[in-house]
Order: C-alpha cells, then sequence, then structure tokens
C-alpha cells in the first residue's frame, strides 16, 4: 500500500459521489465504502452528484475535472444507479498528464453481502490504478522499473483475496457426535470452536470438546464406561471463494483424553479405571452457510486417528477400541466478532 502515496508524502484522498436520491442499497454501499477508504489509509470525502440527472459522457467527465480541481482530490468513486446499484466507477487522476483514468466495478447481487463486496473490489481497482500510474511516470522520468510478474505469479496473486474485513475472529458453539469403528460410541459433546481467518481462503481453527455423555461398552461379564475429551488446532482451507456455500477440508493435531470406568457382574471380578492422553490427528470435511448478519451454520464430517489408542479388555480378550480410528459429525452455530 505503500506505493498508493509513493508520488506524494500527504495522504492519498477520494472523493466518494452520492447520488441526490440514493436506495437503502446504495447508501450501505456508500457506508460500507467509506469505511474500507479509511481502513487502508485513505482519506475519502463524500460529495453530493451534479444537479441535473443522466449527464452526457462528456459533460460527466467535464465535472468530475472540475471537483477534482476544486478539491484537490486524487480520485473519484461513483456508485451508479438510482434504485439498486449498477457498478461503481472508479476515477484516478494522473497528476502529469492531468488525464483520468476510469475502471468500473460491476456490483453483483447475488454475492453474499454483495454492498461489502463491491466495496472492497473497488479498493483494489483503486491500489491497482495507482500503481500502473505511478510505474508509468517513473518510465517516463527514466526511473528503473521492478521486471513486472509473470503469468502465473499474477494468477497466484489475484486468487490471494485479502481477508474478508467483516470475518475479523469467529466463536462456534455447537456439538459433537463421536462412535468408534471397533465397539464404541455414541457418544455427543458441546463443543467450541475459535476461527481466525488470514486468508479470504485459509481459516486457522482451534477447537475444544468434552463433558459430554459416555459411551458403553457392555458384554455378558460386566461393561465400561468410556468418556473422550479432546482438543485440536489447525488450518481450514475453504473453496468457492464470494460463494455462499463454501465446502472446505481441514487438517489438526492435538489431544485426546480417554477415561474407562470398568464394572463386572462377578464379586470375584474387578473393574479398573484407567485415564489415557494421546496425540490426536484430525482430518474433516465440511461446508459453511451464512446466516442474517454475522452469524454462519457449519456442518462437518471428521477422522480422528490416537497414538497411543485406547483397547478395553474383558479378563484377556480385547472387547473394543478406540480412535483406531473415531467418526465425529459436528454441527456448530458462530459468528464473526
Amino acid at each position: 500500500m505503500a506505493l498508493l502515496w509513493s508520488a506524494s508524502a500527504r495522504a492519498v484522498t477520494v472523493a466518494v459521489v452520492r447520488s441526490n436520491s440514493p436506495s437503502p442499497v446504495t447508501t450501505e454501499t456508500l457506508v460500507r465504502l467509506h469505511g474500507e477508504l479509511l481502513a487502508v489509509g485513505l482519506e475519502p470525502e463524500i460529495v453530493d452528484g451534479p444537479a441535473a440527472r443522466g449527464l452526457a459522457t462528456s459533460d460527466w467527465r467535464a465535472w468530475l475535472e472540475k471537483l477534482a480541481a476544486e478539491r484537490g482530490v486524487d480520485a473519484v468513486v461513483a456508485i451508479t444507479g438510482d434504485a439498486a446499484p449498477i457498478a461503481a466507477e472508479v476515477w484516478v487522476i494522473d497528476k502529469s498528464t492531468r488525464r483520468f483514468e476510469v475502471s468500473s466495478v460491476l456490483f453483483d447481487p447475488r454475492a453474499d453481502r454483495p454492498s461489502e463486496r463491491l466495496a472492497i473490489r473497488t479498493i483494489e481497482v483503486l491500489r491497482s490504478k495507482f500503481v500502473e500510474i505511478d510505474l508509468a511516470a517513473r518510465e517516463r522520468r527514466g526511473e528503473s522499473v521492478s521486471k513486472p510478474l509473470d503469468a502465473p505469479t499474477r494468477l497466484m496473486e489475484a486468487n490471494d483475496e485479502p481477508v474478508n474485513r467483516a470475518e475479523r475472529f469467529g466463536v462456534e458453539l455447537g456439538a459433537a457426535a463421536v462412535t468408534s469403528l471397533d465397539g464404541v460410541g455414541p457418544a455427543v459433546s458441546p463443543m467450541l470452536r475459535l476461527d481466525w481467518p488470514v486468508r479470504t481462503w485459509l481459516v486457522m481453527q482451534a477447537a475444544l470438546a468434552g463433558l459430554g455423555t459416555r459411551s458403553t461398552v457392555t458384554r455378558t461379564v460386566g461393561n465400561a464406561r468410556v468418556a473422550q475429551d479432546y482438543g485440536v488446532v489447525g488450518g481450514r482451507y475453504r473453496f468457492r471463494s464470494g460463494q455462499r456455500l463454501r465446502p472446505f477440508v481441514a487438517l489438526s493435531a492435538g489431544f485426546l483424553h480417554t477415561a474407562v470406568e470398568g464394572r463386572t457382574d462377578s464379586p470375584a471380578d474387578q473393574g479398573h479405571a484407567v485415564d489415557q492422553w494421546s496425540l490426536l490427528f484430525d482430518g474433516s470435511l465440511g461446508a459453511a452457510l451464512p446466516l442474517v448478519d454475522r452469524f454462519y451454520v457449519t456442518l462437518a464430517a471428521h477422522v480422528q486417528m490416537a497414538e497411543p489408542y485406547v483397547a478395553i479388555h474383558f479378563v484377556d480378550t480385547v472387547v473394543a477400541t478406540s480412535a483406531r480410528p473415531n467418526l465425529l459429525l459436528t454441527l456448530t452455530l458462530g459468528a464473526w466478532l
């Protein structure tokens, strides 16, 4: 972002043109855009649009040039459309040639949080236009310009979108249902998950589950009650950026605490209570669905492996094992803070 003001020591000023009778959606878009401009260190200035509506292209450009000259702004952003936004027009002034560079960012009403997404995409266009103008000015002055990025690098950076500013920190509450493939289960435990997005496609996460129901392993000679608590830390890779339903895969590692309490039907035999702490590996596949405002719901299926795992013996016979592997289904309700 330093390139945004490399040509001048003062902060870059952006005029945001407000129509005379904006719709509620347009007003929300203007508010979002104002906040995004402030967040990246620019100075937004809200100005009223021309009194005459539907100006011709030449008259509109003349009005913009007069606005830039009178207020000394570096760029102008105008939201087009009356009943609903159509696009954001980005007009950036080349200080050396005093000419406008114009780009348009289309408004997509089907996108998740369309007003916020339009504001973020407008900031990206502003940044790219300032960089282009700065590089062109350096070339005209004969200064050295770094080599342009090759196509694979440009493609990688295009996919490496910044984090949605509404997704700063997530808290999820829900439940985890667990069962093993070898005689232990099922059981249900309350669950807490914390989310920290570092990119739009990558979310770091930490989860805790425990203090729930116990599984029971029953045989003719007795029974065993099994309690399992776990905590993991890892990362979640999200697909389909910008879409409403976002599938993901996740890998995590942490601990598994297994407590087994054995009971026998025969007075001659004795039951034992055992606690086991294990290293736990968790892989999951699921999807997140946004709800109203900042709330979202997440459903995922997990496979867990523990080392060492727990084997339950009745006399000298192994009757069940846990986390070799365990299968889980988690359902949580979350909110971005």
